[in-house]
């Protein structure tokens, strides 16, 4: 498949806007690059950092990042961040409505007592019995929402993706397009739900292993539960990044590549989200400053990840320089590239 020139206006956030027409080699990217060429050969040209700097430039990580950098990926991430900030509230709300639908008489009474605490006057104003009493009609409308921000979302994502392995999009009947992303929802949803799962549990398990063994919970043993409790999440992520990789933006990079990959963004995230779910215990769930802090927070952790994820496809996008990679693929470092591009 044709390759397209890289940029942005591959993603659909930035469909809407005109092509600005800057040739590839416009004095104004020609001046960037120099630019940054300048600051570089500077800073390998320091003593002490120098050689670290230069040996630094070499690296793959160098190399997915100088991609990112040509795909402008800071506009890619936004896109990502906002389509998914957007897709977050009909799910909070089918959340909702199910917990709500669950609740007890006493349960509603401590919920609205909490939020008198935490936002002084919101209780006066949101009647959580009557919340309850209408869940089932939330729900369905709210999934109905959820449904269709969702497949808007899967589309964004794959367009994103592919924008860092700078493909052309697909050239599909947009009805079986919007089947396609449909049913790419239902099976990410499923992934996400086991993932998350697997996580909860494990992390429960730490406290109820401890109880059963008779562990000290500042002890060495708790440590390494809660170090096991890791890894399990890390591998449920690991499954989940195999998936997203590869399935969502059409594309078959290396075998090598693609582990390496996966293994970063599961780490990542998994450390992204001790991050968050610490900021919110910590500080956002304690004052008044959490009604603000918490959707900032939640902003800010969604457009993390969302570099993260862009890191990652450029991982398995960029071709590695070394014959180990050669020998791997059975072939050049732009065969893969060009197979992936037609698996698209």
């Amino acid at each position: 498949m044709r390759r397209n020139r890289p940029g942005a206006r591959h993603c659909p956030a930035f469909s809407g806007y005109p092509d600005p027409g800057f040739p590839r080699g416009s004095r104004r990217s020609g001046s960037s690059r120099r630019g940054k060429s300048r600051i570089m050969d500077w800073l390998k040209s320091l003593p002490g950092i120098g050689p670290l700097i230069a040996r630094l430039m070499t690296t793959h990580a160098w190399r997915s990042y100088e991609r990112l950098d040509r795909v402008k990926w800071t506009q890619l991430a936004a896109a990502m961040t906002f389509i998914s900030f957007v897709a977050l509230f009909p799910l909070l709300t089918v959340a909702a409505a199910i917990g709500a639908a669950a609740l007890s008489e006493e349960q509603q009474k401590t919920l609205q007592d909490k939020l008198a605490e935490q936002v002084p006057g919101i209780s006066d104003q949101l009647d959580i019995h009557a919340l309850v009493q209408n869940a089932g009609t939330v729900g369905v409308i709210a999934g109905a929402v959820l449904l269709f921000t969702g497949i808007g979302w899967v589309g964004a994502m794959r367009d994103c993706l592919r924008a860092v392995w700078e493909l052309d999009d697909d050239e599909e009947n947009p009805f079986l397009r919007k089947l396609k992303d449909g049913g790419v929802l239902l099976g990410l949803g499923g992934a996400v739900l086991v993932t998350l799962a697997t996580s909860t549990v494990a992390s429960a398990m730490v406290g109820w292993t401890a109880d059963r063994l008779g562990i000290e919970r500042d002890g060495w043993g708790s440590v390494l539960l809660h170090i096991t409790a890791f890894l399990v999440a890390v591998l449920a992520d690991f499954l989940l990044l195999l998936y997203v990789l590869t399935l969502l933006p059409g594309v078959e990079p290396t075998r090598r590549r693609l582990v390496v990959a996966a293994l970063i963004g599961a780490v990542g995230f998994e450390l992204l989200k001790l991050l968050l779910s610490g900021y919110i215990q910590g500080v956002a769930s304690k004052s008044m400053y959490g009604a603000f802090g918490v959707p900032v927070a939640l902003l800010l952790w969604i457009n993390f990840t969302s570099k993260l994820l862009l890191f990652c496809a450029a991982w398995t996008a960029t071709p590695s320089d070394g014959p180990a990679e050669e020998e791997v693929s059975g072939a050049s470092d732009d065969v893969p590239d060009r197979a992936a591009a037609s698996g698209g």
